[in-house]
């Protein structure tokens, strides 16, 4: 016996007509919430742009929000799939009960900054005077920086650089302000507000990144990451392991094609070709290396950060728990295996 199909698919050629195409099994959606104007969207929209969600099995969404605590509240209502937050608060989550784990995001973090005409040198000149931080006095920067001064590499005379300045902790454009009124002896802030110091003429005096490596952490551990949840991957391994893979292949474009880079400008808010130069080469330079956590290495840089910022910093922690990091690998998802007794 000749099958339908078959019978009918000969009728429709005859007739010049052909039979209408299977309809497409829609991407499952993968919601990212992301702060106005932050800088997570730049890789999100390359991702977008040049199809990376869908080459990669899902459909990506932004959910713009309006802050930080903005992010959390909607990641703990399940409002989005996912956030970049940094690994100490998803390891506060992680040891309440929550299933959060970390996927590394970026390594970027800031500096000590002075002016460009300033005759500071070394830590030591700083004493006396007032340091702008941007954030709080938790801030993942200054505490390195607090921990490196007190280290002989600090060249402070093993003292506290928070016991020989005064500091201003404020949001970080007002630090940013701050520094070019004069305000401030020298500031610490966030990567991108760092860059635009260094566009408009400051002078770094030392970065976090050296500072890491002379108290002898790894200075590759990113301490931003994208936050999922273990049942969320486990009931959408696709869009997990999609979401890996499109943000690695973002960072990629992003390391080396520059006209990447002017599509993005309009949402950079970047004064001028010098700012923009800067913040383009400061993200590059947060890109991980992909090899992963090391669950030690993070161990040690929170140890170094604990010490100093104790219970307001780690909720109490005293150990990332285990299961903190993700890093999906080959072995880690699997196609369903297809059911014979399925229907055509």
């Amino acid at each position: 016996m000749i099958p339908l199909r078959r019978i009918v698919l000969s009728a429709c050629l005859a007739l010049g007509l052909s039979l209408p195409a299977a309809a497409e099994e829609p991407l499952p959606e993968l919601t990212v919430g992301t702060l106005e104007g932050g800088t997570v969207t730049w890789e999100l929209e390359t991702i977008r742009a040049h199809g990376l969600d869908r080459a990669h099995g899902f459909s990506l969404k932004l959910l713009a929000l309006a802050g930080n605590p903005a992010t959390h509240v909607a990641m703990h209502g399940g409002e989005v799939d996912s956030i970049v937050s940094d690994w100490l608060w998803v390891a506060q989550q992680r040891a309440a009960g929550a299933d959060y784990v970390f996927l590394p995001y970026s390594t970027a973090v800031g500096g000590l900054m002075v002016p460009g005409d300033s005759t500071v040198q070394s830590l030591a000149d700083l004493e006396g005077q007032t340091i702008g931080v941007g954030g709080s006095p938790v801030d993942k920067s200054w505490l390195i920086l607090r921990a490196w001064s007190l280290s002989e590499h600090g060249r402070n005379g093993g003292r506290d650089l928070a016991d020989t300045t005064r500091q201003l902790f404020g949001a970080a454009p007002i630090i940013l302000n701050a520094l070019e009124s004069g305000e401030v002896a020298a500031a610490v802030n966030l990567w991108h507000f760092q860059a635009k110091m260094e566009a408009r003429g400051a002078r770094e005096l030392v970065d976090v990144v050296t500072a890491a490596r002379d108290l002898g952490l790894d200075p590759d551990t990113p301490l931003l990451g994208y936050v999922l949840r273990e049942s969320w991957i486990q009931a959408n391994p696709q869009a997990a392991h999609g979401l890996a893979e499109a943000s690695a292949e973002a960072k990629r474009i992003l390391s080396t094609d520059d006209s990447a880079w002017e599509a993005l400008r309009p949402i950079m808010n970047a004064e001028g070709d010098a700012e923009f130069m800067a913040l383009r080469e400061r993200w590059r330079a947060g890109i991980p290396s992909g090899r992963g956590v090391d669950p030690q290495a993070a161990q040690q840089m929170f140890a170094v950060m604990a010490e100093l910022g104790g219970e307001e910093l780690t909720g109490g922690l005293t150990e990332l728990p285990e299961g903190l990091f993700w890093t999906p690998g080959p072995d880690s998802f699997t196609e369903p295996e297809a059911n014979p007794d399925a229907k055509p």
